[in-house]
This record gives C-alpha cells, structure tokens and sequence, in this order.
C-alpha cells in the first residue's frame, strides 16, 4: 500500500485558501483534505462546494471532501459537480447511509465512510462493501488543533483485519485528528495508509520536509 498524506485546507488562513491549496500541491501533499461543517452535525461552520470548486480550479491533486453534514445526502450532487474526487460522509448521519453511498459512486466520486471516536467499528458492517475507503476520526468532529485520541488506535487496527478478511488488503484507511510526525507513525503500524494533517502541516516551517518525514515514517511503520 502507497502512504497517503492529505494535508488539511481548515487549518489553513481562510483568506488565503486558494495560496494554501497551491501549497499543499507544491509541498508534495497526495490530496487535499477539505471539511465541510454544517453547524448542526458538527458545532462549527466551514466552507462549501464554492472552495471545492476553487481548489478544483487551481490544482491537479485529488480532493478529498469530508462532509461533517447531518443531511449529506442533499449535497452529493453539488460537491460532486463542485469536483470533489472522494466524498466521505458520516456513518451517525440522519440519512440512508447505504443509498447515499451509492449515490456517491453514481456520480463518478470515491465513496467513503467516516466514523466518530466514539463509534463501534461493527457500525461499518452495513456498507463495508460499499466504500473505498474508510476515515477514522481521532478527535471530536468540528474543529481543527484537537489532542490526538490515543484510544482510537485499535479500532483503525480492527478496520484494517476486516479489510483483509474480507479479500480488500489495499483498503485505504485514514485517520483523521491531531495527526503529526509524533502520532502518524502509531497510526500506521495499526492500519492506516493515509493521514489528514491540518495544523501539524500549515504550521511547519516547512510543509515539504514534514511530508516526506511523515511519509517515510508512516511507511516504515504500516502493519
């Protein structure tokens, strides 16, 4: 499996998002992590399919689109036109999980599934096979700067044997909150191939260098 790093466009400078994109891409980033709050899901409000379209505009990198939405199943549609290469919606969303998702995949985006610190793993047996990948929350959802959830780590280990019991080794599993050079390599040696890092990343006194170390950290450490 390839080591993914996502840099996260929320801990970004909101007036300087298009230049925080281009950094992302420039840096060495695999994707670019865009979250998108609703106020009621989550207590915080982000941004919209307007900055997936910016960012759609002014790099070639993958969008990776979090939908922190309580009705995700109202936007597919937009984010997907918006251009959004994955969309990954919550499984605590008030919607019809397993419809949503297939409405993801219709319009031509990676359908994904996000789980909350305090969700069972065994949540994810309805629509296991209906994602490619799998985003482990290891904060609260809705803000950015978060503490690290150490407790999360044998669930993203547990998304990772069922994966493989499954017949799906290559799964891609990311963790999601409070991931930096110290607790990415404990997320990959339990599972994780991909790694969101907002503020660890916009803060670094450079981007680049804390990706390829990050990388080849994650690397040396998958299970």
């Amino acid at each position: 499996m390839n080591v993914l790093i996502l840099p996260s466009l929320l801990a970004a400078d909101v007036g300087h998002l298009e230049a925080a994109a281009r950094q992302a891409e420039r840096a060495g980033g695999d994707a670019l992590h865009l979250d998108i709050m609703d106020g009621v899901f989550v207590p915080n409000i982000s941004m919209g399919p307007a900055v997936v379209a910016m960012a759609k505009r002014c790099v070639t990198m993958p969008l990776s689109v979090h939908l922190m939405l309580l009705h995700p199943d109202q936007y597919v549609r937009r984010f997907a036109e918006a251009g959004a290469t994955s969309l990954l919606i919550h499984i605590e969303a008030a919607c019809d999980v397993p419809a949503t998702l297939r409405a993801i995949r219709d319009a031509g985006v990676r359908p994904g599934i996000t789980l909350n610190p305090g969700t069972p793993v065994e949540r994810l047996d309805p629509v296991f096979d209906l994602v490619d990948e799998v985003l482990c929350m290891t904060v609260e959802p809705g803000y950015g700067g978060q503490s690290f959830m150490h407790d999360v780590l044998p669930k993203i280990r547990a998304v990772r044997e069922r994966a493989r019991r499954t017949g799906r080794p290559d799964l891609d599993i990311i963790v999601d909150g409070g991931v930096d050079l110290t607790t990415a390599p404990a997320c990959a040696r339990h599972g994780a191939n991909g790694l969101v890092a907002g503020t660890a990343l916009y803060k670094a006194p450079d981007m680049a260098a804390d990706i390829r170390t990050m990388r080849a950290q994650a690397a040396a450490a998958l299970a």
